[in-house]
């Protein structure tokens, strides 16, 4: 069974960083879309950044230059470095994951909360 397992969420200043972590079980990363989405208080979950194939990265415009995905296919884990963390980042953080091959299968981690105070 596939598992999702996040971390490294927390309380930070604005203008601080934070790095999350996504540890995935039974994932072949070679086959599968590895993603970071956010969920704040009252608004839809919304896709921060994907990591496809090592290198094929995606990032939402409120994400482009602040943060940055990357896989470690060694430690079936993939990273969220947050930079430049600003109040309106707050929000829980899911890892999510979508297999390419059919039939598509997708996977959501139990998220962790960001906090960014002013």
């Amino acid at each position: 069974q596939v598992q999702l397992v996040e971390s490294g969420g927390g309380l930070v200043e604005a203008g601080g960083s934070l790095r999350l972590s996504c540890t995935a079980s039974r994932v072949i990363f070679e086959t599968t879309i590895m993603g970071w989405y956010r969920q704040a208080p009252g608004k839809q979950r919304e896709m921060v950044a994907s990591i496809y194939g090592g290198g094929n990265t995606n990032y939402a415009d409120s994400a482009k230059g602040r943060f940055t995905i990357s896989g470690d296919n060694g430690k079936n884990t993939v990273y969220l470095q947050m930079n430049s963390l600003k109040p309106e980042d707050t929000a829980v953080y899911y890892c999510h994951a979508l297999s390419v091959t059919i039939p598509r299968q997708n996977y959501w981690g139990q998220g962790t909360q960001v906090t960014v105070s002013s």
